[in-house]
């Protein structure tokens, strides 16, 4: 019999997402269960991911980062799947969440959930609100922080359990059905805190910088060169002109989801539209101290 489910996760020096990707898989799954890619040995990633399963692989700048990162995660994630019922892979500020609402956890929902699918959280962004929230991140994530924004980019097909190939940044895979479960969530955490921000882009531009291309001959996202930053206090005071929505029903983003559903191009691929929301919820008091 597979065990239930894996997290695999790629990353370097982030040791604030790392934190607390670790409290939130190493608890539902157990850090057995848990795949992290060292990408440049770090000690201080070895260290935090004690007990799981830390896969060193060298750092060295590439200007292809992003395109030869995916091609090692689906090579582990289609390994893996033949000893898991379901791979969760993706960013290490990306975790996947079941409302408590439904009153079952990550484990318990995919142990319920039948195999050889594709399942796409609907993607919320954590976002700071500085004027509104002055405590420090603590043991949790959620509390601190509450105030999230639709962001269908980070709606993300990321639960597999059947082979298929996943796009570069995890945003498609060619699995041709469209499946959103109610009350599923992958929450985006980059701008889930100021200072963590700045020294989270810091290191992404010293990368970027390191590999010395620009951002037309790179295989890495945009949001990694200086060029694109822009100014760091005005990304999270522009927050506070999202418009501030009334309970939390994202029944209407999974309904344009779906119909929006149709296959990207000549590229074997499957997408759904990405348009921005100027919006914002309150989580509920349920969701405090998930993550």
């Amino acid at each position: 019999m597979q065990t239930v489910a894996a997290a695999v996760t790629m990353v370097r020096d982030d040791a604030f997402f790392l934190r607390a990707w670790l409290r939130h898989y190493g608890t539902l799954l157990g850090r057995e269960n848990c795949y992290v890619i060292n990408h440049g040995h770090g000690d201080a990633v070895t260290a935090l991911a004690a007990g799981c399963n830390v896969i060193g692989i060298p750092g060295d700048a590439h200007a292809k980062f992003d395109m030869k990162r995916w091609r090692l995660l689906n090579g582990v994630v289609a390994g893996l799947r033949g000893y898991y019922n379901h791979v969760i892979v993706g960013d290490v500020d990306e975790l996947v969440v079941v409302d408590p609402q439904a009153g079952l956890t990550l484990l318990e929902f995919l142990a319920t959930t039948p195999s050889r699918r594709v399942l796409t959280p609907v993607g919320l962004e954590v976002i700071h609100r500085i004027e509104l929230e002055p405590d420090a991140i603590g043991d949790a994530i959620l509390g601190p922080r509450r105030h999230v924004r639709p962001a269908p980019h980070y709606s993300k097909p990321c639960i597999l359990s059947l082979g298929t190939k996943i796009a570069r940044g995890g945003h498609f895979t060619q699995f041709d059905k469209l499946i959103v479960p109610d009350g599923l969530y992958l929450l985006h955490l980059k701008f889930c805190d100021f200072d963590s921000y700045v020294a989270a882009m810091d290191r992404r531009n010293a990368v970027t910088e390191a590999v010395g291309v620009g951002v037309r001959d790179a295989a890495i996202g945009r949001h990694w060169f200086a060029s694109a930053r822009g100014e760091d206090r005005a990304v999270f005071d522009a927050f506070a002109d999202l418009k501030v929505q009334e309970g939390f029903d994202l029944g209407p983003v999974r309904r344009r989801m779906q119909r929006s559903w149709q296959p990207r191009g000549a590229t074997g691929f499957w997408q759904f539209d990405r348009p921005d929301y100027d919006v914002q919820f309150v989580l509920p008091e349920r969701f405090v101290g998930m993550v």
